[in-house]
């Protein structure tokens, strides 16, 4: 097994807060994302926004719980960093950053570490990551054409 590191980017024409505000709010990620669900694990009766430590868990379509994160760093509207803690490659850490574009909008680069990797996967996980950061882009435009 070797390491791997994927990077994807993409650009939306909304600010980096409403981007940042699609990350962290999991109930929008069924629909953007391939997930079915990512539930933020907060004690109950607790409403708070997400921080630093909290965990996540994230299923898939078909229910399954497919990995548990951690999140290791938020910048508002610069940066969302997490690490998997649970899940079949338990070694995946990833960063979503967010910078104001020259023209308008926000460039989005979410890159990947896998400690582990098999080169099967490599190229299934760079399309993957390029998938989810174009939805990404793509939500965050269409709720700003509906705020418009």
């Amino acid at each position: 097994m070797s390491s791997l590191a994927v990077t994807a980017s993409s650009h939306s024409s909304a600010s980096a807060a409403i981007v940042y505000a699609a990350l962290l709010d999991a109930e929008s990620w069924p629909l953007w994302s391939a997930y079915a669900d990512v539930e933020w694990d907060v004690p109950a009766g607790v409403d708070r926004p997400a921080r630093v430590d909290d965990l996540r868990a994230i299923r898939s379509r078909i229910g399954r719980v497919c990995c548990r994160e951690r999140v290791v760093e938020m910048v508002p509207g610069r940066r969302f960093s997490y690490e998997q803690t649970a899940g079949l490659f338990t070694s995946h850490r990833g960063s979503v950053d967010l910078t104001r574009a020259p023209h308008g909008g926000t460039d989005i680069t979410w890159s990947a570490t896998y400690r582990h990797t098999l080169s099967l996967l490599d190229m299934l996980r760079s399309r993957r990551l390029q998938v989810w950061v174009h939805d990404l882009a793509s939500y965050a435009n269409s709720t700003v054409s509906r705020k418009s």
